[in-house]
C-alpha cells in the first residue's frame, strides 16, 4: 500500500494550495480518508475527514470553510482544496486510509489510531 501526498509548498497568508494524495495498492473505494497536520514541536492532528463514497466529510474547527476535502474514486485520489491559508497552516500534511469499518462518527475519525496506512506528507508554510 502506498499513499503518495504532493502539492505543499510556499505560500502567503490568504492564498490557496490544493493538496493530493494518490493510493495504490489498496481497493480505494473500500477506504475512508482522512488528512493529518504536524506543526514542529506539536502533535499530530486532525484536519479532515471523507466517507468512502464522499457522502460525509467532517472537518477540525480550525479549518471549517477554509478547507475542502473530496475525492476522486475513478483516479484513487483524495484531495485537501487549501483557501485563506494563515501561518498557523504552517505543517507536514498527512493522508491517510481508515480501518474500513463501517462505524463513522467525528470523533472516531479524529484519532489517529483509526488509520492504518499513512503517507509521507507534504510541507505547507504559510507566510505572514
Amino acid at each position: 500500500v502506498q499513499l503518495q501526498a504532493s502539492g505543499g509548498g510556499l505560500v502567503q497568508t490568504g492564498g490557496s494550495l490544493r493538496l493530493s494524495c494518490a493510493a495504490s495498492g489498496l481497493t480505494f473505494g473500500t477506504y475512508g480518508l482522512g488528512w493529518f497536520r504536524q506543526a514542529p514541536g506539536k502533535e499530530r492532528e486532525f484536519v479532515a475527514y471523507i466517507s468512502r463514497s464522499g457522502d460525509i466529510t467532517y472537518y477540525a474547527d480550525s479549518v471549517k470553510g477554509r478547507l475542502t476535502i473530496s475525492r476522486d474514486n475513478t483516479k484513487n485520489t483524495v484531495y485537501l482544496q487549501m483557501n485563506s491559508l494563515r501561518p498557523e497552516d504552517t505543517a507536514v500534511y498527512y493522508c491517510a486510509a481508515d480501518r474500513g469499518t463501517n462505524v463513522i462518527t467525528k470523533s472516531l475519525t479524529m484519532r489517529p489510531s483509526n488509520y492504518v496506512h499513512w503517507g509521507q506528507g507534504t510541507q505547507v508554510t504559510v507566510s505572514s
